[in-house]
């Protein structure tokens, strides 16, 4: 069996996945540049009883922006309905039905906010 030179730790329970040219965490990693999600610019916000057990929560996807700065408009949105609710893979989840008042927050923060759903 041949030895690799890029052969090593591939996870560690410490910090998950590891990059294997830095070999440091890749929520850490600096060697990769950082890629940037691409939107089309329109902001979707709807409402979503689906699974929840029939309590709504209200949808915010379409944003372009970097996981730090998603989780602050969400805490901002969130903080504007008076409600709580998380981020979850590029979709801010608010709950209650707040579609009316989140795009008028996503108007204010200069966002193209878009009504789809009933």
């Amino acid at each position: 069996m041949k030895s690799s030179s890029k052969g090593g730790l591939v996870y560690s329970t410490d910090g998950g996945r590891m990059c294997p040219e830095c070999r440091r965490p890749l929520s850490e990693c600096s060697c990769r540049p950082k890629a940037v999600p691409i939107g089309d610019g329109v902001v979707r916000v709807s409402r979503q009883t689906k699974g929840r057990g029939g309590k709504s929560v209200t949808l915010i996807k379409g944003l372009a922006l970097d996981p730090a700065a998603l989780a602050l408009l969400g805490k901002q949105l969130r903080a504007a309905c008076g409600s709580g609710g998380t981020v979850k893979d590029g979709v801010i989840e608010v709950q209650g039905d707040h579609c009316e008042q989140i795009m008028t927050e996503l108007k204010k923060h200069g966002h193209k906010a878009k009504r789809i759903g009933g």
